[in-house]
């Protein structure tokens, strides 16, 4: 019986029953030792199995934190190898290659998560699954971030998590947005119920001091009375100045001491083991002892109440057991017991490596090696937050002439892949006193200035820096390659800040020294960011003479769409980005899938594909906070509101802005600001608030402004120029079209070409309007750009309305209302409206598409099941499991009319 914990055991029974229900979730407990975390996760198991629920669990082990995919693979290994046949071949793969059962190319993690997922999901099928994860604060990083990755997608299924975390400690799963519960205390009534069960025979003054001494800590009020002498005093060990923690740990050594000492020997082994298992723990315990050992020395240790022998493993019955008996040995019996567990475990060559590492207490350089090896296993495995973390701990033990400089920098380089540019920097300045080669100075050089944010604005650190990365260009192509990635991101800060033009050009003239030919992707990509007016003219002419299938590699198509979306180059951009969110799809690299989402929404609104604008960019929002990159995910929901605005749904688009506004300053990140000032014209735009409008949009394209970013700022340039028109600002509307059409020939961008053709005819004398308009309408360049066709279109319709060419005037304001509703712009398309009655033409009210009445993530459902794709495969594309995809299918069918899957080839599921 759990005393006190009533409300809490009712919290967890329904979670439970919900994902008996099949709406299940995850929630983590939080709270300080022994406060009941593990007590309760234990009658959450028991209710799961009494109803027929299948519990597996995975205890954190702090030694254990550094192997990676230990705890994921603790948690799945009852079931793997009995229920892995039923995850499609690559998941397999990705699951084994994690587990080091497999051989193969280095799984992401998210494959690996979405592999576990899909695990998990099979076995619901069969019977509810409760997952239980204790001390979660010490399992691996790996596994956090696919446990993570699992907790958000249970929505739908058959299974509910409950993970414990220490209070102190912060994890991966901290950072995962989900249900918290707090445990505090017992009060007063539930802690002497409990304390009167335990020990009944205490006298009343004894009691009292405990009860004080425990504070409402339930472990304290099991465990203190058995630390109690036989007169029942209470000892000096349970003095109450001492944290609880230490009056545990004292109550707990005080029966360790008792034991024999052979006992100790293997009990300290077991303390110091990642593992648990019996056989590995008597052989250790013999090496550490000299002399053979059996089961029966653990015994003692049983009878004690400190561990439990479940099968052939040894577990110990809280943590703080292990933590009180591992910390209560001197530091030579600790690094004697890691040795001896070093020597046991030469099968096992990364757990041998960090277990040799704790038992070494200074460089030593055979241990770091061991170390870096390990590091090249994680790689292999998919972990390469475990690698940078192996590598770091191995040039720790490193002396500074051998390999600390080379360790630390391979660290450095995984973590600024991994997007961790503040670990990455401390290494690279502690590996500066280092021994390093001449190619290892270049490349800590190198990557010294690509991480400082300040080469972004300052010529003499670009100069240096092209100075390094011609350097290593020279020695090979390796180098050459190394040294446009590390160019990539100075390029990015070009386009998202505002360096001098000497600052561009250098940036510029690296890349171009360092491509293999005109046609070199990378060099392509560098060159449009870092100086887009410049050189969009180059970039442009260079793409066109690239075959579509040349750049296969899903990165590079990423950097080339993106960069051709920043030189206004949307169409051109589109078949890399489709190319790119395929690939990195297919590949399960979730970080960058959300970039080259976020990328192709953007490029979908001017070209008018605003279905697929929105379902990417609500995927992109949901993996970018899921993959820890909350910069797209603003970047992500600032498009969501530009198309709520365009489909009339103000409020929506609104409290967007207003809430990714607020957390764009509130982290500092002023250069996606102008992102949000676009919207925000755009909003007033179809809202009709002209003057509005044009005060949001010039503010974009003012130096002096916060939000001030020239190369957004031109994305709303017709609608600028409309809104001057119309608010009576004619100066400003035919200086804006001068601007736009001196930089439209420029850089041939053919997004600006088209805008300066849409807004010649609003800027001119009104008798010269008229062939200026029949001129664009006519262009087939016009073509790419539906939206601002139609709008042009509705201007010219009530350019002649005006004039009172009321017949003339159908046509253009038909064909608009048309455009405006083939492309679900229901904010144009009522303007569009009430210009046609205007012209005396009755027109109804749109029929809406059953596809518009879908979630974004449905419509994808929906369209990939039309073709004959399986809920398993649908799952594998969107990082879901086949019962969630079943689950959304099942909504699907009502909003669309129909009653099976074998229907949807005959709904209307809308185009793009």
């Amino acid at each position: 019986m759990l005393y006190g914990r009533e409300t809490e055991l009712r919290l967890l029974s329904d979670l439970v029953s919900r994902g008996f229900e099949g709406s299940g979730g995850a929630l983590l407990l939080r709270g300080e030792a022994g406060i009941g975390k593990t007590a309760l996760l234990r009658a959450a198991r028991e209710a799961a199995v009494t109803r027929g629920g299948r519990a597996l669990s995975a205890l954190g082990v702090q030694s254990e934190a550094s192997v990676p995919f230990a705890g994921l693979h603790q948690l799945l290994n009852p079931v793997l190898l009995d229920h892995a046949s039923s995850l499609l071949p690559r998941q397999r793969q990705a699951l084994f290659a994690a587990f080091g059962m497999a051989d193969g190319v280095a799984p992401e993690m998210f494959s690996v998560g979405l592999a576990s997922l899909e695990l998990i999901s099979g076995l619901a099928d069969e019977a509810p699954v409760v997952l239980l994860i204790d001390d979660a604060q010490w399992i691996d990083r790996p596994s956090s971030e696919v446990l993570a990755f699992v907790a958000r997608r249970l929505e739908g299924e058959r299974v509910a998590m409950l993970m414990a975390v220490r209070e102190g400690h912060d994890t991966m799963l901290n950072e995962a947005g989900l249900a918290e519960m707090q445990l505090t205390k017992l009060d007063d009534d539930a802690a002497a119920a409990l304390l009167r069960e335990r020990a009944p025979r205490l006298a009343e003054s004894v009691r009292q001091r405990l009860l004080a001494v425990a504070a409402g800590n339930p472990l304290a009020l099991v465990e203190l009375p058995a630390a109690l002498p036989g007169d029942g005093s209470v000892p000096r060990t349970l003095l109450p100045w001492l944290p609880i923690t230490r009056r545990l740990e004292r109550s707990f050594l005080s029966r360790a001491s008792e034991l024999p000492r052979p006992t100790r020997t293997v009990l300290l082994i077991a303390a110091a083991d990642d593992g648990g298992d019996l056989a590995e723990i008597l052989r250790a315990a013999e090496i550490l002892a000299g002399t053979a050992l059996s089961v029966t020395s653990l015994e003692p240790a049983v009878d004690a109440g400190l561990i439990e022998i479940l099968g052939h493993e040894v577990r110990f019955r809280h943590p703080l057991i292990r933590s009180a008996v591992y910390h209560a040995a001197t530091p030579s019996g600790r690094l004697s017991a890691h040795a001896a567990l070093a020597k046991a475990l030469a099968g096992h060559h990364e757990r041998r490596a960090w277990h040799r590492a704790a038992a070494t207490p200074g460089p030593d350089d055979d241990v770091a090696l061991d170390l870096e090896q390990a590091a090249f296993r994680a790689l292999t495995r998919g972990a390469p937050r475990a690698a940078a973390e192996a590598l770091w701990q191995a040039a720790l033990r490193s002396r500074p002439q051998t390999h600390r400089g080379r360790l630390l920098l391979r660290s450095a380089e995984i973590n600024f892949e991994l997007g961790e540019a503040v670990t990455a920097r401390g290494q690279l300045a502690e590996a500066k006193s280092a021994e390093l080669g001449r190619e290892e100075r270049l490349r800590l050089t190198l990557w010294t200035e690509a991480l400082d944010e300040e080469s972004w604005f300052s010529p003499e650190r670009v100069r240096a820096f092209a100075d390094v990365a011609d350097q290593l260009a020279g020695a090979d192509s390796a180098g050459a390659a190394l040294a446009l990635k590390a160019l990539w991101p100075l390029s990015i800060g070009c386009w998202y800040g505002n360096p001098t033009e000497e600052t561009r050009g250098l940036v510029v003239k690296a890349a171009r020294r360092l491509q293999r030919d005109d046609s070199e992707p990378m060099a392509l990509s560098i060159a449009a960011c870092a100086d887009p007016v410049g050189e969009a003219a180059w970039v442009i002419d260079r793409t066109s003479r690239i075959a579509p299938g040349a750049v296969d590699d899903p990165a590079e198509q990423h950097a080339l769409g993106a960069s051709l979306t920043a030189i206004w180059g949307f169409d051109l951009s589109w078949p890399y980005l489709g190319a790119a969110v395929d690939g990195l799809r297919q590949q399960g690299r979730l970080g960058l899938l959300g970039e080259a989402l976020a990328s192709q929404a953007w490029a979908a609104i001017p070209l008018g594909k605003h279905r697929l604008a929105r379902a990417a960019a609500d995927e992109s929002r949901r993996l970018s906070r899921d993959t820890g990159r909350p910069r797209w995910a603003y970047v992500a929901d600032l498009a969501l509101a530009t198309l709520a605005s365009e489909r009339g749904e103000f409020d929506t688009a609104n409290e967007l802005i207003r809430t990714t506004e607020a957390e764009l300053l509130s982290v500092g990140a002023q250069s996606i600001l102008g992102f949000a000032q676009f919207a925000r014209g755009r909003h007033a735009m179809v809202s009709k608030q002209y003057n509005d409008a044009y005060e949001q949009l010039a503010r974009v394209l003012d130096p002096a402004d916060i939000t001030y970013h020239p190369f957004v700022g031109y994305w709303g340039i017709a609608d600028l120029v409309e809104a001057a028109v119309r608010t009576g600002r004619k100066d400003e509307a035919e200086r804006h079209h001068a601007r736009l059409t001196a930089l439209a020939e420029k850089t041939t961008a053919p997004f600006l070409v088209a805008m300066a053709t849409c807004t010649h005819p609003l800027v001119v004398a009104d008798d010269q309007a008229e062939p200026l308009y029949r001129r664009a309408l006519d262009n087939r360049l016009l073509a790419n750009w539906p939206l601002h066709r139609a709008q042009l279109l509705l201007a010219y319709g009530r350019w002649l309305r005006r004039r009172r060419r009321i017949l003339e005037a159908r046509r253009p304001l038909r064909a608009a209302v048309e455009s405006f509703d083939a492309l679900g712009v229901t904010a144009f398309g009522e303007d569009a409206r009430a210009e046609l009655r205007a012209a005396g033409e009755a027109v109804g009210r749109p029929t809406p598409s059953t596809a518009d009445s879908l979630t974004p993530q449905e419509l994808q459902i929906a369209r990939m099941a039309a073709t004959g794709m399986t809920n398993r495969e649908i799952g594998t594309r969107l990082f879901i499991s086949h019962r969630t995809v079943g689950q959304h299918l099942r909504q699907i069918f009502p909003k669309l009319g129909i009653t099976s899957r074998g229907q949807l080839h005959l709904a209307d599921l809308g185009g793009e």
